[in-house]
């Protein structure tokens, strides 16, 4: 790579984007809403970008420089499966649009960055019929952006189920290397649900015309797979827990009375492993013959489920560790669920449980920003430079 590439980090958390991109890159500016998130940011970076605010209220005037990347993990609430479903409409998923009304101001500036990159559940593909996606890629579109998503599981990364959405936009006079496209025709290795919302997109052109810029915008990212050797989730589990208490015996038997026949098997087989096996699990309220009642959900393949933050006592992921015929329960430790996201040791954590847990479930993973700077961002940032170089 060239000079140090730079960026610009929305709804921002603690830094968890600016974590997967690392050292080699610079950020110019970050920005949550949430002044808890912004102290935790600057406790690990230390520089004085971060600035608390409702996006709503930034203008370009806030925003220094001309950033190489803006990256954006908006609000999924109004989003997600387990939403309301007010998408892109709703209060926090709709937050989305000031942010773009801010970066259109910076684009009509002069200083729109190359590379675009929105992150959140893949529910967006669907969301409204798939509506909502469509308005996110007219968006990028007609700011001259071309552009293409992918689905991607952080458990290619690190022993957590945690797919997300990423829509990446490269500015329409950045030529993108040979190398970083599938054909045009192809959706070879595109996961089936990002194949899906472009299909529909594609038929819905004749009662939308508009929706044909999107069409010709439209590229197929080729992503080679990741090398990184994934951890298994027994090192991420603390074997002397700090921060949590072992659940009582009545706890724990409570949680496991809570398990379907199906999971109750799982437990079942992982009692005769001859070592201590660790899994994790939620409780769940699921509807059965038209009656609600709260089920323990429990996996014990070594991969967690998703991590989430915790509005309820069922978000908060339970550790399961079974050794023969003694099961033991307890909250997952909030460096439990940062080692999950593939943040270092050294990460600072806020003291208190619920905030730290809140901060890591509701951020991205470093390992899957990582790997598309790797692939796509610093291919691309690197290609544009040496092509503006050639030409001078």
């Amino acid at each position: 790579m060239g000079p140090q590439p730079t960026f610009y980090e929305f709804f921002a958390g603690a830094g968890m984007a600016r974590a997967g991109l690392g050292d080699g890159w610079t950020c110019l500016f970050a920005n949550d809403i949430d002044t808890k998130k912004c102290a935790t940011y600057e406790d690990n970076w230390r520089d004085g970008v971060v600035k608390p605010s409702d996006v709503k209220l930034l203008t370009t005037a806030d925003l220094p420089g001309t950033p190489n990347l803006v990256w954006a993990s908006f609000p999924c609430q109004d989003l997600s499966l387990a939403g309301a479903g007010a998408g892109l409409k709703g209060d926090r998923s709709g937050t989305f649009w000031p942010f773009w009304r801010l970066i259109s101001n910076l684009i009509d500036e002069g200083r729109g960055p190359a590379i675009v990159a929105l992150e959140n559940v893949p529910a967006t593909l669907t969301s409204h019929g798939g509506k909502d996606f469509e308005a996110l890629c007219l968006a990028l579109v007609d700011n001259g952006y071309n552009i293409g998503a992918r689905v991607i599981d952080a458990a290619q990364f690190v022993p957590q189920s945690r797919p997300r959405m990423f829509l990446i936009g490269v500015q329409s006079d950045v030529e993108i290397p040979a190398h970083l496209l599938e054909p045009s025709d192809s959706l070879a290795g595109v996961d089936k649900r990002v194949a899906a919302a472009f299909q529909r997109i594609k038929d819905r052109v004749a009662d939308a015309p508009e929706l044909q810029r999107v069409v010709d915008a439209w590229v197929n990212w080729a992503l080679p797979a990741p090398t990184t050797v994934r951890k298994s989730l027994d090192e991420l589990i603390e074997r002397n827990p700090t921060g949590v208490e072992w659940h009582t015996e009545a706890e724990t038997r409570s949680l496991l009375e809570q398990m379907s026949e199906a999971n109750k098997r799982k437990l079942a087989k992982a009692r005769k492993a001859k070592q201590t096996v660790f899994g994790t699990a939620y409780r769940r309220t699921r509807v059965h013959s038209g009656i609600k009642a709260v089920r323990t959900e429990v996996r014990f393949d070594g991969i967690s489920g998703c991590l989430r933050t915790p509005a309820g006592g069922s978000s908060r992921q339970i550790v399961i560790e079974v050794n023969g015929n003694r099961t033991r329960s307890r909250l997952m430790t909030v460096r439990e669920a940062a080692r999950l996201m593939g943040l270092p040791e050294s990460y600072v954590l806020p003291s208190a449980y619920n905030e730290g847990y809140h901060l890591v479930g509701d951020g991205v993973a470093v390992g899957v920003v990582r790997y598309l700077a790797a692939s796509i961002f610093e291919p691309v940032i690197d290609a544009d430079a040496a092509s503006v170089k050639k030409a001078a």
